[in-house]
């Protein structure tokens, strides 16, 4: 039965990624950006989370709705700031530009508090759970939990409101959606907004987690979250979803059979595997572009 127990702690740790990499492919599917400053938005999430629980004595939940909005007016910031002026220039030059957003955000942080990390709180407790003979771990259960009703309300705006409407049709076609009187500037914003909200989300779950957080933290599961947005098609809102449960699957289960050392290199074998067999992912179609 030890199997079912890390295919829970796996499915818990990659909801961590599939949240970080909706992002990725929510602002790619309207822009075509790949927004490399999306893992230091999660990791401000995780501060902000951290100083509501610390200073603020709030609860974990008012902590993490505080997380998503802290997160999600940095979102509109950041678009706002750094992308709207390069809608029309090169991917390179929009590329750059997030690689810049993302050391920035990371060494203004630094400046402020230092590169020490913090011991997050714990304010879930870890019991364990016996369910039909087998032992799981309550936080594993609660991280689940709480992803999958932010990802039930993220389907629930994007195919039942009017701003998932408009994201959807930005999203096919950019002119067009504009002549049919959508305002296309406000719901990049949004689409910024709802997927850093996310991010910031994930900050929170990872800090309870791994219960370390840092000013460094964003880089290298914002890139996981990259290689499981490619892996499920980028672009594609179930794609994410589905490619960080299996990138949290894999790394769980290349550590319970003893290569724990190899964990990390998992994802990056992973993303050569698909660029090579299939660049699109797997919810992608494969598409002609001109240059």
């Amino acid at each position: 039965m030890e199997w079912i127990q890390q295919l829970v702690n796996g499915i818990s740790l990659g909801s961590i990624y599939a949240l970080i990499a909706l992002g990725y492919t929510m602002v790619y599917g309207i822009i075509k950006l790949l927004n490399f400053a999306h893992g230091e938005v999660f990791m401000i999430g995780a501060f902000t989370g951290f100083y509501a629980i610390t200073i603020l004595n709030l609860s974990f939940i008012p902590a993490l709705i505080l997380a998503m909005v802290v997160c999600s007016i940095l979102g509109m910031l950041i678009e706002r700031v750094a992308y709207r002026r390069l809608r029309s220039s090169t991917r390179i030059a929009a590329l750059i530009t997030a690689i810049g957003v993302s050391l920035f955000i990371q060494y203004v942080m630094i400046y402020f508090r230092g590169a020490t990390p913090e011991a997050y709180p714990e304010v879930v407790s870890k019991q364990k759970i016996e369910i039909f003979g087998v032992t799981f771990s309550s936080q594993a259960l609660f991280i689940l939990l709480i992803t999958i009703i932010l990802m039930i309300f993220l389907q629930f705006i994007v195919h039942r409101t009017k701003i998932g409407k408009a994201m959807r049709a930005v999203s096919l076609d950019m002119d067009a959606a504009r002549l049919m009187g959508i305002n296309v500037d406000n719901t990049i914003s949004a689409t910024f907004a709802i997927g850093s909200a996310l991010a910031g989300a994930a900050g929170v779950i990872f800090g309870m987690y791994y219960t370390s957080i840092d000013p460094l933290m964003g880089l290298l599961p914002g890139i996981k979250a990259f290689v499981a947005a490619v892996l499920g098609g980028i672009g594609i809102i179930p794609g994410a979803m589905i490619g960080g449960f299996i990138l949290g699957i894999v790394e769980t289960a290349v550590s319970a059979i003893g290569f724990s050392n190899w964990r990390d290199a998992a994802a990056f074998i992973i993303l050569i595997l698909i660029l090579i067999f299939k660049p699109s992912g797997i919810f992608g179609k494969n598409t002609r572009e001109k240059v």
